[in-house]
């Protein structure tokens, strides 16, 4: 395509706004024309996010009041769950709409208030949301309008999970050992994410009550039969980036390392994305970078699969901008040429 993409990003003052200006900002077909934060509204992108200093001009607005004008291509919204609920209904119908927030994951208004304490304002608006994983809903992402993005936790466990779920060899309990650095709650500090609270500390939370939990069972149930008891579990990594996720689960037949290894390689032959690797993933590998590395292990019928991505990139704004990619006829890989650090 030869115009520019014009760009929205709703919410650019936190850590998946401020990786989502990285991103685009250097994407070939995108033009950033608006960036909000009400809170640091007149503010130079780059006097905000230092990383971003002399590499735009860009200055962060307040919000605005009517939506229904807006003169966007694609709007991006990085907000606290709740507040995209109000806005995307009142985008113009041409606008495409990108949501990194949790407000329009869940199908079931009963289910989505359980685990956001949010009441669901916009059901109608819901049924029109594609799920953006993007390896495993590719054509359907293709043809939407409106993205819910997945949850950083629910991208690493999918991706783990979803090859053997397909296979339909799996039987009996699955059991998800998922940890993450201190980015994934936000650029605002609280009691357990303050950097002295964390730092040479290791500590679980929200046993049983995570909120991805509900994506990652009803996206199971659209990737095969899933009918596994499903026990998933967070931690706190002493690190700001990455998720690494342990999965662990029994299959019906005996597999060999080979015979697991190559059901990931082939469901994943064409997701650039995604890495099959040997041994372990590590979470230096991919951190500022959109791929989510993958190993699978057997021992006869237990199965160990091994996830490592950054959750701020695959885990939401690199894998936002890869829908965006697909949804507007770009190559998938646009933009997100992003490569790791050694070490």
């Amino acid at each position: 395509m030869n115009e520019k993409l014009k760009i929205t990003i709703f919410g650019g003052s936190g850590y998946g706004g401020s990786e989502l200006l990285r991103i685009l900002l250097f994407h070939p077909n995108a033009e950033i024309v608006l960036v909000t934060a009400n809170e640091h509204a007149g503010k130079a992108v780059g006097e905000v996010h230092k990383n971003l200093f002399g590499l735009t001009d860009l200055r962060f607005s307040v919000a605005p009041d009517d939506l229904s004008t807006l003169d966007t291509d694609v709007a991006f919204f990085a907000l606290p769950h709740g507040q995209a609920l109000n806005l995307i209904p009142q985008l113009p119908a041409n606008v495409k709409a990108i949501d990194l927030s949790g407000d329009f994951r869940i199908n079931d208004a009963d289910i989505f208030k359980e685990f956001y304490k949010l009441e669901h304002t916009a059901l109608d608006l819901q049924k029109q949301f594609v799920y953006g994983l993007t390896e495993t809903n590719c054509e359907l992402v293709k043809a939407a309008n409106y993205i819910a993005n997945p949850g950083c936790f629910a991208t690493a466990t999918l991706l783990a999970l979803a090859p053997m779920v397909k296979s339909g060899l799996l039987t009996g309990k699955i059991i998800v050992d998922a940890k993450t650095g201190s980015s994934g709650s936000g650029a605002k500090a609280a009691a357990n994410t303050h950097h002295p609270q964390r730092m040479n500390s290791f500590y679980a939370y929200k046993p049983f009550t995570h909120q991805h939990v509900p994506e990652i069972e009803q996206h199971l149930k659209e990737v095969g039969e899933f009918t596994s008891d499903f026990v998933f579990m967070t931690h706190s990594l002493p690190v700001s980036r990455g998720i690494f996720a342990s999965c662990y689960m029994e299959t019906t037949v005996n597999l060999t390392n080979e015979d697991a290894q190559n059901i990931f390689k082939d469901f994943y032959k064409d997701a650039f994305f995604v890495r099959v690797v040997e041994g372990s993933p590590d979470i230096n590998w991919v951190k500022t970078t959109n791929f989510c590395d993958l190993a699978a292990h057997s021992n006869g019928k237990q199965i160990a699969v091994f996830s490592a991505l950054d959750n701020l990139v695959k885990g939401a704004a690199g894998q936002a901008v890869q829908n965006m990619n697909l949804m507007c006829g770009l190559e998938e890989t646009t933009g997100l040429m992003l490569v790791g650090t050694n070490p």
